[in-house]
């Protein structure tokens, strides 16, 4: 199974045996609010969760969410990358439990994904989208490396989101990686 090792995390491709992790990130209240509400209400509907959403990823585009844990094995949350069909690039996402938020651990994370992402994929602009009023996301994706485009309304929506980027050939050396 592929892994990113950091020196606090483990990143690797979720399983059905991260649905309780799952469970717990998509009803946490913080996920409702910044990020929405994706129907996930039992452990069955985490597994399905994972099985139709990065689990194809993986297969269609060798990304998807990760999950993140100590290197004790604990989950503590995901991050990686999603390609919607919304977005031309692909996107960096990320979600922690409430008791691992503002230790580092979703920088650290964020900054691994982004080192796959132009190393082993060898992509050339990745986007973000958040709500402006998620300072503590719009902080996170500045620090790696990611600018504010211009604000964004996805098909089907009516939030107004910060569309964020980044590009190998505006920032050779200044994505804080």
């Amino acid at each position: 199974m592929f892994q990113i090792n950091t020196p606090n995390l483990t990143l690797r491709e979720l399983s059905d045996a991260d649905a309780e992790l799952i469970l717990l990130l998509l009803n946490d209240a913080d996920f409702l609010r910044n990020i929405g509400d994706r129907g996930v209400r039992n452990l069955k509907q985490a597994r399905d969760y994972i099985q139709t959403g990065p689990m194809i990823m993986y297969r269609q585009h060798q990304f998807g969410l990760f999950k993140v844990a100590l290197t004790d094995g604990t989950g503590i949350g995901i991050c990686g990358l999603i390609k919607r069909d919304s977005l031309d690039d692909a996107d960096i996402g990320f979600a922690f439990l409430p008791e691992y938020r503002g230790k580092g651990y979703a920088l650290e994370a964020a900054r691994a994904v982004m080192v796959f992402a132009r190393e082993q994929l060898n992509l050339k602009r990745i986007v973000a989208i958040t709500q402006p009023e998620n300072l503590a996301s719009v902080k996170l994706l500045e620090k790696i490396g990611l600018k504010i485009e211009r604000r964004i309304t996805l098909p089907g929506e009516t939030i107004e989101l910060l569309l964020m980027a980044w590009e190998a050939s505006s920032s050779a050396n200044s994505q804080g990686l």
